[in-house]
């Protein structure tokens, strides 16, 4: 093994090392995907929650995925807070509507336990990556959806280069064939699970989207979201960056100028 790789799985280790697990396989509903794993600092008190949204094209993807939970858990964790990583039902079994739905029952789920892990149910963030950043979006937007589980109001949605903010946008011009399995042919069925066209009123919370300069339509559609949610009178921000889509994620809480201009925006909008 090179020294290289040592060092890595070293600091890899610490990492792990100053976290607790309360769960790695919590049950938040009846199907076996409805899991999650909550990761506590060494001492949490009234802490701040991040709930954090897998990717992977709405078929595939899971909680415990490479780059997903760490470097971010251990991140956080250095400030007191506690990051909770979800699964949800992937299709066929359940499509983006009610992958929306699992994430609104896990959330609120966080709420009603996070006590129960020296939590504070009313400092919450929502993450996600990729279609997690779809859903969460989706939710950010769609108050129908949270009341129908029971949700109270969260403090933030970060949206990490959603994979489909505009889906008409998408459906309607030249696009990946996986998009027709998982949105269908239905114009109508496309706007009900469309951020963009979901968005009525201002969101509730402060929205950030992220997007990758590297991808030629991510950044134009969140700009165009971020520009409505303000007309409506929503606080909502934009940071292109120029990372790859996969990088967004694997990257977010490492030490680098990434991380830090999203701290400090969760900071500012968050108090986190």
């Amino acid at each position: 093994m090179s020294r290289c790789v040592l060092l890595i799985l070293l600091v890899l280790l610490s990492s792990v090392a100053r976290l607790a697990h309360a769960a790695t396989d919590l049950s938040y509903g009846a199907d076996p995907r409805q899991t999650m794993a909550v990761y506590l600092p060494p001492h949490p008190r009234d802490a701040p929650i991040i709930v954090m949204v897998h990717g992977g094209a709405w078929m595939f993807g899971d909680k415990d995925n490479p780059g997903l939970a760490e470097p971010k858990a251990g991140h956080w964790s250095a400030s007191g807070a506690i990051f909770v990583a979800i699964n949800y039902r992937m299709l066929p079994q359940a499509g983006p509507l009610a992958q929306a739905q699992d994430v609104a029952v896990a959330l609120a789920y966080v709420q009603r336990h996070a006590r129960e892990w020296h939590g504070d149910p009313s400092r919450i963030v929502l993450m996600g990556h990729s279609a997690g950043a779809h859903l969460v979006s989706l939710l950010a937007v769609a108050p129908s959806l949270t009341r129908a589980a029971g949700v109270q109001p969260w403090l933030a949605t970060v949206s990490l280069d959603s994979g489909a903010v505009d889906v008409p946008g998408i459906m309607n011009n030249p696009h990946a064939r996986f998009y027709d399995r998982v949105f269908g042919n239905d114009p109508v069925a496309w706007a009900t699970v469309s951020p963009y066209d979901r968005m009525a009123a201002a969101p509730a919370a402060p929205m950030f989207m992220v997007c990758s300069s590297e991808r030629r339509e991510s950044c134009p559609a969140n700009e165009r979201f971020v520009a409505k949610a303000r007309q409506l009178g929503g606080k909502a921000d934009v940071l292109p960056v120029p990372l790859s889509h996969m990088d967004i994620n694997r990257t977010l809480g490492a030490q680098n100028t990434y991380t830090d201009q999203i701290d400090a925006w969760l900071k500012k909008n968050a108090g986190i």
